[in-house]
């Protein structure tokens, strides 16, 4: 039978003799003391609205995918499909072939840079958010958003996001 004795500072643990007679048979761990949280450090981001950014940064137009990104793009499923059949890999791989890029700040927050137009898109839980911004290029009087369920599928989402506003 091992022996668990509990000391102030540290929790030895004494097991038979499994080790050899060189090797000591008691383990020794810290003890931990109680965890003391409150309410917003348990849950950060559902006691305030999070509001998100808009960064647009400038792109260069040439789109250069990785190799992981191209094994990605070889397994997205048909065209057909809803987006909610696809992986987050396959799907972040496929707005980079369309040319968005990723905000660093916020990884479902994307961009996009059209000669006509400039657009960011937010990747939700339930559904895609594209917003086409009048700060950039073309005649907007304000932003245009347009929410996109994940039932959709790939094809009809590209071409209604490439549309434009």
């Amino acid at each position: 039978m091992p022996a668990i004795s509990i000391s102030q500072s540290i929790l030895p643990i004494t097991f038979p003799s499994l080790f050899s007679s060189a090797t000591a048979n008691t383990l020794q761990f810290p003890t931990l003391s109680p965890f003391r949280f409150s309410k917003s450090q348990w849950y950060p981001q559902t006691l305030a609205p999070t509001r998100r950014k808009t960064l647009i940064q400038s792109k260069s137009s040439g789109i250069e995918l990785s190799e992981a990104e191209e094994e990605w793009l070889k397994k997205l499923p048909d065209k057909k499909k809803p987006l909610y059949s696809h992986s987050l890999p396959c799907i972040e791989a496929w707005l980079r072939k369309l040319g968005f890029y990723q905000s660093r700040e916020d990884r479902a927050l994307w961009f996009i840079e059209k000669p006509d137009w400039n657009a960011q898109l937010s990747l939700d839980v339930t559904d895609l958010y594209i917003r086409y911004l009048k700060s950039g290029p073309g005649n907007l009087e304000k932003d245009v958003e347009r929410r996109f369920s994940y039932a959709l599928s790939r094809e009809d989402i590209e071409n209604a996001i490439l549309g434009g506003p």
